[in-house]
């Protein structure tokens, strides 16, 4: 390998680098206007709400309609925050997710350059150098593999959160008993 080629393959892979840490500021980035903008919109529908049903629950005539009042202003507060939650797990979900593919294909491309140097190396090695090769090659295996097993669990963990996630937004929280 000639120094200019060597010089050439180190800038290549700083640019890769920085290209992936841009890429991963940009989804930090994103992400974070997203939950900002959420906490904004959020923030301003419940002092809306909050202004409104104080309102009506200072207009009430008497003890019985304070109370039926309060346990219809209620429900639509607590949707609201089942709603918010599952907006905010929503975003953590989609960076998860790109934040993983982003690692997932710079370890292939990392994986993939290892074996390719390790092809080089062993061409140029002595006789008898193989079994050091093969070890190599092996440990890479299973890194990959143990790699693998770790990326699955996790995978799994996430759909098992949105599972719940999704459950939970689904079912509907018990109103509050009327007073007779």
């Amino acid at each position: 390998m000639t120094r200019s080629a060597t010089s050439e393959q180190f800038a290549a892979a700083n640019q890769a680098n920085i290209d992936m840490l841009l890429s991963l500021a940009n989804t930090a980035l994103g992400r974070a206007e997203r939950l900002a903008a959420l906490n904004l919109n959020t923030a301003r529908s419940v002092l809306e709400e909050g202004v409104a049903n104080t309102q009506a629950l200072l207009s009430a005539k008497d003890a019985q309609e304070l109370i039926s009042l309060q346990s219809t202003l209620a429900q639509p507060m607590v949707d609201k925050m089942v709603a918010y939650a599952r907006s905010v797990f929503e975003i953590a979900a989609e960076g998860r997710t790109e934040v993983s593919g982003l690692f997932e294909a710079k370890i292939a491309e990392v994986n993939g350059a290892v074996t390719d140097a390790l092809d080089e190396a062993a061409k140029a090695a002595p006789a008898g150098s193989e079994p050091v090769f093969a070890a190599a090659r092996s440990a890479i295996a299973a890194a990959n593999s143990m790699y693998e097993g770790v990326s699955q669990a996790a995978r799994q963990a996430a759909e098992i959160a949105e599972a719940n996630v999704a459950a939970a937004a689904k079912a509907k929280p018990a109103r509050g008993k009327k007073a007779a």
